[in-house]
């Protein structure tokens, strides 16, 4: 049995905003284990994991269905190493109301802190075309969506600030969190 509950930083932000990016550079700036666990990786790890869309084998609904059900099982996921004492830097995407909802249902009793990335929208876009892995647009769909709920605990711009340099203020805000959490405000809707 854990000693003690895992704690949470989930970085939130649009596709390209440099959520892995910042995730790694904050788990290896940890003086103590960080789990870098970013929603992507349970979609890489499904049979098919190309299937970031509907297919011709595929209908609408068939996808949307398992688009979410993946997306519900990293949130159980998150729950699981929260609960067995690890601590957890995530990534994700919070472009749809219910996946906060579900979110602060699933992790009620957890340590969470809730970080936004953001960046102007030409560098989302530059990035995005750098990336190649994308569909051209994405991003800036993604970029007023994520932020829809309202509520975090830290917002960085990723502009023109370093991997290293958003990880070292999201270390400032783990080593003295508020006192009012976004998820607690979010409960409390």
């Amino acid at each position: 049995m854990p000693d003690r509950a895992g704690r949470l930083v989930l970085l939130n932000g649009p596709s390209s905003v440099g959520k892995s990016s910042v995730a790694r550079a904050f788990a290896d700036a940890q003086p103590t284990p960080w789990v870098v666990f970013p929603v992507d990786l349970l979609h890489a790890q499904r049979s098919r994991p190309d299937l970031t869309a509907p297919r011709d084998d595929m209908d609408e609904e068939s996808w949307q269905r398992l688009f979410r059900r993946t997306r519900a099982g990293y949130h159980r996921a998150l729950a699981g190493l929260l609960e067995a004492g690890l601590d957890v830097v995530g990534d994700h995407v919070l472009s749809e109301p219910w996946r906060i909802a579900d979110l602060v249902e699933v992790l009620a009793d957890a340590d969470v802190l809730l970080v936004h990335l953001t960046a102007e929208p030409e560098i989302l876009a530059a990035r995005e075309r750098e990336r190649g892995d994308r569909e051209p647009g994405v991003a800036l769909a993604q970029r007023d969506l994520v932020y829809a709920h309202g509520e975090h605990d830290l917002e960085v711009d990723t502009t023109r600030r370093s991997p290293e340099q958003v990880a070292a203020e999201i270390a400032r805000l783990l080593a003295a969190p508020p006192a009012s959490r976004a998820f607690d405000r979010l409960r409390r809707g």
